[in-house]
């Protein structure tokens, strides 16, 4: 009977310790939240994709929340996601000058945060990590090709579809496009700025500026759905081709478009990439690993010719989830 007895304290005794062990385990994985400043826009979705892919392969759970375009929305989920105990964040602001009490707020919780997309506001140091594109090189590049598609058309007049101003990231495609075209020869006679990046909106102001400014040869996308909406446009006035285009981002839409020549080139942004990378680094940050604070990643141009190149598709690979 002793020895029986002795048998069902070591089985439960055993059973404890696995349960502790399990207890253990669970408290020890950690969570990341995705805070998008809109899951309306494509992008920000597949930013949240690569954010989540990372976190599984890590371990990690995800938790993800949209903050509707507005500030006091992205600093309630910021608090509520803190409160529901994550242990990091990676984030898509609303706009880079809407950081400052949010990096604030988080330095305070201790809580790691890396930038996806768009970076925070110029003199802020309070975050871990900074995943974005080199927008001002990749500004210049832009500004370069387009400049070059106007005056293969026989002109120098560019127009712009902007991304909002207040974005760290549009300000630096920006000084690096007025510096190509100021190098280059071309003048960019009208810069419209988005609020919604809707292919609507494109379409809207793609119409307004042709129509104040008919002897522009060439536009610039700031972002996808601007390449789509000039495209849209160019087709309705019967202009496709005789007005470039080139646009950043790069979607399943604007591949499409280059392959019929309607766009001239595109940018490629590695959206589930720096979802990707963010996670890597708040994940470095928990573990005590070594960190890079900001990366900047390149934006590779790819023109038709070279859309279905290897090159070109290990590129698309980080742009947008194999799905779209």
């Amino acid at each position: 009977m002793r020895k029986k007895l002795n048998g069902w304290l070591a089985m439960a005794a055993g059973a404890a310790l696995v349960a502790l062990s399990s207890v253990a385990h669970a408290e020890e994985k950690k969570t990341v939240a995705y805070l998008a400043p809109s899951l309306d826009i494509s992008y920000w979705q597949w930013v949240g994709f690569g954010v989540k892919q990372k976190a599984e392969e890590l371990g990690m759970d995800y938790v993800e929340f949209t903050s509707e375009n507005s500030p006091a929305k992205q600093m309630d989920n910021a608090r509520t996601a803190v409160t529901k105990g994550v242990d990091a964040i990676v984030i898509g602001p609303v706009s880079s000058t809407s950081t400052p009490p949010l990096l604030a707020y988080l330095k305070s919780q201790n809580i790691p945060i890396a930038f996806a997309g768009i970076g925070p506001q110029p003199g802020q140091t309070d975050y871990t990590s900074s995943v974005t594109a080199n927008n001002y090189e990749t500004g210049k590049a832009q500004g370069s090709f387009v400049c070059a598609l106007a005056k293969d058309r026989g002109g120098n007049k560019v127009g712009m579809l902007s991304l909002p101003q207040d974005r760290e990231n549009a300000q630096k495609y920006l000084k690096g496009a007025q510096e190509a075209f100021a190098a280059d020869g071309c003048e960019l006679v009208q810069m419209l700025e988005t609020r919604g990046l809707t292919v609507n909106e494109a379409v809207t102001q793609a119409n307004d500026m042709l129509t104040a400014h008919p002897d522009i040869k060439a536009i610039y996308g700031m972002y996808d759905e601007a390449g789509t909406g000039a495209a849209k446009v160019l087709e309705t006035r019967g202009l496709t081709g005789k007005i470039g285009i080139a646009v950043a981002d790069g979607s399943p839409t604007t591949i499409a478009l280059l392959k019929a020549n309607a766009i001239q080139g595109i940018f490629f942004q590695e959206a589930v990439g720096q979802g990707i990378d963010g996670t890597q680094q708040v994940f470095n940050a928990l573990t005590k690993a070594p960190v890079e604070k900001d990366l900047a990643l390149v934006m590779p141009l790819v023109t038709a010719d070279k859309i279905d190149t290897a090159e070109a598709k290990a590129v698309i690979a980080r742009v947008f989830p194999p799905s779209n």
